[in-house]
């Protein structure tokens, strides 16, 4: 069972090793040069990773794929369920509640809240929408302790208190700015607008080294 502390960069690397370890390893054992080379990613830098999770592996064997996949289910927190709400009933909040691929990590949305009640149903149980008026009650009932913030900027702070209120420890914002929360609280903020200024810039760095070689043909 997985102890120590992971960084924030080799959690990130956890769910890219578990995909590959189900996806295309059909043998007892693995090593870490196999996923390494599996990967492309740095064989020391899986090592070290692996080491955080399941120990080192034995020599010879490496590890037991079918234990490694466990205790990296284990440090990954897939081995429960975990409740989630989101706020927000707009494009994005209805995008992210209908994705159906944060199963497989163990994140549950159910249900998702919004003051506009044109939004408001409850026909469809997956994509449930009620009214800000029962997120404290829903929250504490269901014990939820994960909340997602899809509204826009003059809205999230307010939502936010709201969410830590209703006893959400963790929350995951889309709105593009800088929530003020307790110390027992955590954030995760998400900067689309960051993440595509990443990729315009990358997008440039390659077409000047492009433009750079011999072989370039505008």
């Amino acid at each position: 069972m997985y102890h120590r502390l992971i960084s924030k960069a080799a959690l990130g690397r956890l769910p890219i090793y578990l995909n590959y370890l189900k996806s295309s390893v059909t043998s007892p054992t693995v090593s870490a040069s196999v996923i390494a080379h599996g990967l492309g990613i740095g064989e020391v830098t899986v090592r070290k990773d692996l080491n955080l999770v399941s120990g080192e592996g034995r020599p010879r064997i490496g590890y037991f794929t079918g234990d490694l996949i466990d205790c990296i289910e284990q440090a990954l927190g897939l081995c429960s369920s975990i409740p989630a709400i989101i706020v927000g009933a707009g494009k994005m909040g209805c995008a992210l509640q209908a994705y159906g691929g944060f199963a497989q990590f163990g994140f549950h949305v159910l249900a998702c809240f919004d003051s506009n009640v044109s939004k408001l149903s409850s026909e469809d149980p997956s994509h449930l929408v009620l009214p800000m008026e029962e997120l404290e009650p829903f929250c504490r009932k269901h014990g939820v302790h994960l909340g997602v913030i899809t509204v826009p900027e003059t809205a999230a702070q307010s939502v936010c208190d709201r969410m830590i209120r209703s006893g959400i420890t963790e929350i995951w914002n889309f709105a593009p700015c800088r929530l003020r929360v307790p110390d027992t609280v955590t954030v995760q903020q998400e900067n689309l607008a960051l993440s595509v200024a990443h990729l315009h810039m990358s997008a440039r760095n390659r077409q000047a080294k492009a433009e750079q070689s011999p072989e370039y043909q505008p």
